[in-house]
């Protein structure tokens, strides 16, 4: 059986060789604001349709270039082609760990983003394939605030909204909205949010979860959670600020992932866990790819994005697979129904609706993988503690 990192609780393992597509455990790592040319396109990756443009750009490394806008209307701008200086910059050096994490497992060439925004609605699509507030709303959540997230969140805390004929608006950061947990709750399966940072917390943001007991606010105890065998069936862990990949804040995220994958790669979990690694929006970074264009006819104002980076890890990817399907943050949802045999979220419609469901990164019925350890360096004492807000989303 395959093992999905999405982060899970309870210790199910199944060690042994099982069919394809059904794991104990997911666990999804959600970094931040990155695209494939931002992060990938020095690395030379055979067959990875990643490019740098060394006439605009320059090489930097995670820590350092500018905090580029990312909300809806820069989206709009971007789309356009208007580029705001310091976008075809690209990541060197201290990405190397992600880029063997590439190599090694698996790589798609054509993730997008499912919204034209900002942080906290790209986390809420994480968990439901849609930021609408309700089952019955037209509104999508469009973009951050900069003020409060959640259901806690100050009196006054609005978080702006998009309607189907691209009207702005204002709503309160608490909704009451179907989401994946529903159909995990329903089934008897366990889950786990990990998060130090509001923003990125999406079931905060949810009136029926907001005071669980598995929101978990230090990241890191994702690692002793493996180490004690007590990972949940699905585990969405997001980092803090210093290993976030967001510009400025610091450049420990290749060595949190591979931290993760590490861990769960000496464990017994390894034969029956997959792990997901995405990044939640493009973070206004340059992508030769235009978003993907819409024909589903849901979401018409404000689906797709652009490209992000998605990694596939577990016993049963090949070696250096490199997918050329579309895929999106409902193709996590749908990988996750797909595997533990759950319905479509909501009253369906959402994203998990229109999207695969991963399977080109499994190969059924071949030997499991022998775990090879990731190099990177040991995550600081200070970044291991580190509970502080992002400079920006």
């Amino acid at each position: 059986m395959r093992i999905i990192a999405i982060v899970s609780v309870g210790l199910l393992l199944i060690v042994a060789s099982a069919s394809a597509h059904s794991f104990g455990h997911i666990v999804i790592i959600v970094q931040e604001n990155r695209t494939p040319d931002n992060l990938f396109g020095a690395a030379g990756l055979p067959g990875a349709d990643v490019v740098v443009n060394t006439a605009k750009g320059a090489a930097i490394t995670l820590a350092k270039g500018p905090v580029l806008g990312h909300g809806h209307k820069e989206f709009l701008l971007e789309s356009a082609g208007k580029m705001p200086k310091g976008a075809y910059d690209y990541v060197t050096g201290d990405a190397q760990p992600y880029w063997d994490l590439a190599a090694q497992y698996g790589f798609a060439n054509y993730m997008y983003q499912t919204n034209q925004g900002a942080s906290f609605p790209a986390h809420q699509f994480l968990i439901s394939g849609t930021s609408a507030p309700s089952d019955t709303s037209d509104l999508f959540v469009s973009d951050d605030s900069g003020k409060g997230y959640g259901c806690s969140a100050p009196a006054g805390s609005l978080v702006p909204t998009i309607a189907p004929d691209g009207s702005y608006g204002k709503i309160f950061p608490c909704f009451q909205r179907s989401s994946l947990i529903d159909l995990l709750g329903a089934a008897g399966l366990t889950w786990r949010y990990y998060s130090a940072v509001a923003l990125w917390n999406a079931p905060n943001a949810l009136e029926s979860y907001y005071q669980s007991k598995n929101l978990v606010l230090r990241p890191t105890k994702v690692l002793s959670d493996i180490a004690n065998g007590t990972l949940a069936n699905v585990n969405w862990v997001t980092p803090a600020g210093s290993y976030s990949d967001h510009p400025r804040d610091g450049d420990g995220g290749p060595a949190w992932v591979a931290s993760i994958v590490n861990a769960i790669g000496k464990s017994a979990y390894w034969n029956n866990t997959a792990i997901i690694v995405t990044w939640d929006d493009w973070g206004g970074w340059a992508d030769h790819v235009p978003p993907l264009k819409n024909s589903t006819g849901w979401c018409t104002v404000y689906c797709y994005g652009f490209r992000v980076p998605l990694l596939v890890i577990s016993a049963q990817t090949p070696t250096g697979y490199v997918d050329n399907g579309v895929h999106d943050f409902g193709s996590i949802l749908r990988f996750v129904e797909a595997n533990f045999g759950l319905s479509k979220i909501g009253p369906g419609g959402w994203a998990d609706s229109y999207a695969d469901n991963l399977s080109g990164f499994f190969s059924g019925g071949a030997a499991l993988r022998k775990f090879v350890p990731i190099k990177a360096r040991r995550l600081t004492k200070r970044e291991l503690a580190d509970h502080s807000e992002p400079d920006s989303d």
